[in-house]
């Protein structure tokens, strides 16, 4: 299942479990998991996308190995909540995870990777290491921003 409703996503899981974000970019994509409990997400790792069949191998690896009950997938809508072709290849890469036979979430994603980058700059990171960082840490904002709304 495949959806932006938070009450259909919290209907097709089971109680509790983790769960991933991924930040889908043309390069990589971030991920992050939260604890079983929905209590916060942490930034876990990024892969560099080769084909969608080593990606969708590499994340059916991850999703047994974690444990993870549902995926909640960045959607980068335009500033007025319109789709973009942007927002299509999200569309299409989440139809394509369908076969994991997970519940998908797709979630508002327009600020994070700005938000992000403003909290790396005033750490005072790198380029190199806010390249490292942005995709993963992208992917828990998205997280974090889901499971708040979903244990409202």
């Amino acid at each position: 299942m495949i959806t932006s409703a938070t009450t259909e996503f919290l209907a097709a899981l089971p109680t509790g479990g983790r769960l991933a974000g991924l930040d889908v970019g043309t390069r990589t994509i971030g991920i992050a998991f939260c604890d079983a409990g929905w209590t916060i997400a942490s930034p876990a790792e990024l892969i560099e996308r080769v084909k969608f069949k080593v990606d969708f191998a590499r994340l059916r690896e991850i999703a047994a190995k974690q444990s993870i009950k549902g995926f909640v997938i960045g959607l980068p809508l335009n500033l007025d909540g319109t789709d973009s072709p942007r927002t299509q290849a999200i569309r299409a890469f989440a139809r394509n995870l369908y076969p994991l036979a997970l519940p998908i979430l797709l979630w508002d994603e327009r600020w994070s990777t700005a938000a992000v980058t403003r909290t790396l700059l005033d750490a005072d990171a790198s380029r190199a290491r806010r390249a490292e960082l942005v995709d993963k840490m992208a992917a828990a904002y998205i997280l974090q921003g889901a499971i708040d709304a979903l244990t409202r």
